[in-house]
């Protein structure tokens, strides 16, 4: 802790503790990819058949005490040194998901009896890598140390400050420097209020390679466009400005006309504003461009491919890929990366496109993001566009405020209102107030409750009678969110008594039949919503928005709930005509501003607000903005910046 004091105080470097220099600017690279589960890299996503569990782990977990259910995630995690990696440190058990550090010192305690202490440099060094982990759940991709010293410390760490010293000096954790404000520098001081570079004062960060590789990825990625971007000349200025003048508003014209100048741009707006990427797009494919748009969902991709398919084509009036037919504009952010969507690679590896406009830019996380623009090639225009008021990705990062407040590059706000009682409510939420609107047609319902029981019952009734019923609105095409999955008001309550009066069965496929509304998390942060099909041998075959998913049997259980109700971080990015917003009186510490904002907002044509709050629901929206995330993307994007005219000279 004095360490940090003297670095932050400008007494000392950083150097002098940990050995850890300032990475020198890199040439265009990959993101490398991570070993499945490994502590490097994230959790290859479940596919494919049955893992094979080796005897010799199925009898390593029998004598420490593990359950044998244990030993699919094991094999999956270490492949095929699972054995030998568990023997020599028991506490790399916490690096399979679902494992917590109260287990495994209960594995280790078994496996190593008297040598085992909460001092032990591996249980410490196996801590410190699981808290980075947690705290990206949260979006942060570092921490200060006094933070991770913090939580070693709740966990029984004797020493916590040495601690981070050891993982750090074992290479499980890296230290960087940053000459940043505090907080994630999403802040409010622009670029024209900061200090001097020499006077800002330097902070002491920690985290995992995988996020910072990616960070750095990411910063060199959007620096290389914009370095390698070529201006129009006069002529193709000209036709981009043409294009502008038929721009079916304002701030649609006002991104064309950025575009056309700058190979990175970024675009802020509310639900309306997603017509003006997509009128960008088809306007770039009327100029004879590939360009494409990128969704976070297969809904948000559905609603971009309309506009789209009606604006998008050539002089001939054809959906145009100068270099591979006719093909669709609009893909998903995941079957992109995937090579599913999209218009494929050149002999480069690069992305065969001009042009991509990446909507939903709040969701995606730093990793992401990076794989995203490392593919795509130099000279490519770059928007990344988003409501910054939604709750941020379920990863670590935050990519489109790092941009924003690094103010490299273009930024158009888009002047579009929402539209409708709906629209108006939810962008009054976004600049902290909770307004009462005029809903003639019913567009906005509040259901006042005593407790969660009642909040069950209402729930269940408006989305089987009372919606379908007034407003003609069919019970399938209504969504409850809830914030929690526990909870005597949580999905899973929610769902079971919903399924029950909606699609009744026995569960005969893993406690789903056909017909059910489901959410399948194949990976953190990744939720696709369908329906069960069927379910055999193979396991439950289900269908996402079209998209035939089997699911295996053993991982339905941990990828698989029913999805009549789900959280708000699951919904975000998709709409439905109407939403059911559950509001239990134990939901209380989960809202914030974005959670309200986000959740209010996936009804198109109406919201219900089952409401059992009472003030905390103001409260939230004007006083609780969504948690600060811990982030180097903004410091990185402007030290590329800097070194850009150094460059030039």
């Amino acid at each position: 802790m004095a360490a940090v004091r003297a670095v932050e105080s400008g007494e000392r470097s950083a150097a002098e503790f940990f050995a850890e220099p300032k990475p020198a600017p890199r040439p265009r690279r990959t993101v490398p990819a991570a070993r499945p589960g490994g502590r490097d890299g994230p959790r290859a996503a479940p596919g494919g058949g049955p893992v094979a569990v080796p005897e010799g782990v199925t009898a390593l977990l029998a004598e420490g005490g593990a359950p044998a259910s244990l030993g699919a995630a094991v094999a999956e995690t270490f492949g095929e040194g699972a054995e030998e990696v568990l023997r020599a440190d028991p506490w790399e058990l916490l690096a399979v998901a679902g494992v917590a550090p109260e287990q495994a010192d209960g594995f280790a305690r078994a496996l190593l009896g008297p040598e085992s202490g909460p001092g032990d440099e591996r249980r410490c060094r196996a801590l410190a890598v699981w808290l980075l982990e947690r705290a990206a759940l949260s979006g942060h991709t570092v921490l200060g140390p006094e933070a991770l010293a913090g939580g070693l410390a709740r966990y029984g760490v004797p020493d916590p400050e040495t601690a981070v010293g050891e993982a750090v000096d074992a290479g499980a954790v890296l230290a960087f420097e940053d000459a940043g404000e505090e907080g994630s520098g999403a802040g409010e001081a622009g670029a024209d209020e900061e200090e001097e570079e020499g006077e800002r004062p330097v902070r002491l960060l920690v985290g995992l390679e995988r996020h910072a590789l990616a960070e750095e990825s990411l910063a060199e990625g959007l620096a290389r466009l914009n370095s390698t971007f070529t201006p129009p000349g006069e002529e193709e200025a000209a036709r981009w400005e043409e294009a502008a003048r038929r721009a079916p508003g304002p701030s649609a014209a006002e991104l064309v006309r950025a575009a056309a100048r700058s190979g990175l741009v970024a675009h802020t707006g509310g639900e309306a504003a997603r017509a003006e990427p997509a009128a960008l797009v088809a306007a770039a494919r009327a100029l004879g461009l590939r360009a494409y748009a990128a969704a976070h969902s297969e809904d948000g991709r559905r609603r971009l491919a309309g506009p789209l398919d009606a604006g998008g084509g050539g002089e001939d009036g054809r959906d145009n890929d100068p270099d591979g037919g006719p093909g669709p504009a609009a893909v998903t952010v995941d079957g992109l990366l995937a090579g599913r969507e999209g218009p494929g690679r050149d002999e480069e590896g690069a992305y065969a496109l001009d042009l991509l406009a990446v909507l939903d830019a709040p969701q995606l996380d730093a990793e992401r993001a990076a794989m995203l623009v490392e593919a795509l090639p130099d000279g490519a225009r770059l928007v990344l566009s988003g409501d910054p008021h939604l709750l941020g990705s379920a990863g670590a990062g935050q990519v489109l405020a790092d941009l924003l407040a690094a103010r490299v590059c273009p930024q158009v706000v888009s002047r579009t209102p929402d539209p409708g009682p709906v629209g108006e409510l939810v962008s009054g939420i976004g600049i902290g107030e909770l307004n009462q609107v005029e809903a003639p047609g019913r567009e906005v319902v509040i259901v006042p409750v005593r407790d969660a029981g009642e909040a069950v019952h209402r729930t269940v009734q408006l989305v089987a009678d009372s919606v379908p019923r007034a407003l003609g609105v069919p019970a399938g095409l209504t969504q409850v969110i809830t914030p929690g999955h526990g909870g005597a008001a949580g999905t899973r309550v929610l769902n079971a008594a919903l399924k029950e009066r909606l699609n009744p069965g026995p569960g005969r496929f893993g406690g789903f039949d056909p017909g059910d509304r489901v959410a399948h998390s194949p990976a953190p942060g990744h939720t696709a919503l369908g329906t069960v099909v069927s379910g055999d041998e193979e396991g439950l075959r289900l269908d996402c928005s079209g998209r035939a998913v089997t699911v295996p049997r053993e991982r339905v259980a941990r990828t698989v709930r029913h999805g009549w109700a789900i959280t708000a971080h699951q919904a975000v990015g998709t709409r439905w005509p109407a939403a059911v917003v559950v509001l239990p009186g134990d939901a209380v510490p989960a809202l914030s501003r974005a959670w309200v904002y986000t959740a209010f907002g996936r009804g198109e044509r109406h919201l219900s607000v089952v409401h059992g709050v009472d003030q905390a629901l103001p409260r939230a929206v004007e006083r609780i903005p969504a948690p600060e995330r811990t982030t180097r993307l903004r410091t990185l994007l402007l030290a590329q910046a800097a070194q850009a005219p150094e460059a030039a000279g």
